[in-house]
């Protein structure tokens, strides 16, 4: 997407300090993304992952659908993204954790750039 910078491929939302994949403990896996707001938004970047996401299953805590805003106006943002997902979804309940931004952990090597080093698998 034009505007984003780099995503790193990590863990957060959870209170035990350095999870790795092997012991998750109680992070949930996911992506940092740094970008430009000059040239893509916050909200620009979660219609796009809207659009390529379908969290209508309750996941573990390690797998779930969360957004992590790091003020109000993104807290805003993203309950009104989930709002207008939940508008489209055809009576599927949708399961988005939306909680602020936690300390991040960079994942192992294996998991960055997975798409570029394995192809596309999931269809996203």
């Amino acid at each position: 997407m034009d505007g984003v910078i780099r995503t790193v491929v990590g863990y957060t939302g959870g209170e035990e300090k350095n999870p790795t994949y092997r012991r998750i403990k109680d992070a949930t896996e996911s992506i940092l993304i740094e970008y430009d707001p000059d040239i893509i938004s916050f909200e620009d970047i979660l219609i796009e992952w809207s659009r390529q996401h379908s969290p209508i299953r309750k996941k573990s805590k390690q797998y779930r659908s969360a957004i992590f805003y790091v003020d109000e106006e993104q807290k805003k943002i993203a309950e009104e993204t989930v709002k207008a997902m939940k508008s489209t979804s055809r009576g599927n309940e949708i399961f988005v954790d939306i909680e602020p931004v936690s300390a991040f952990y960079r994942a192992e090597e294996y998991h960055q750039d997975f798409i570029k080093k394995k192809g596309r698998m999931f269809g996203v």
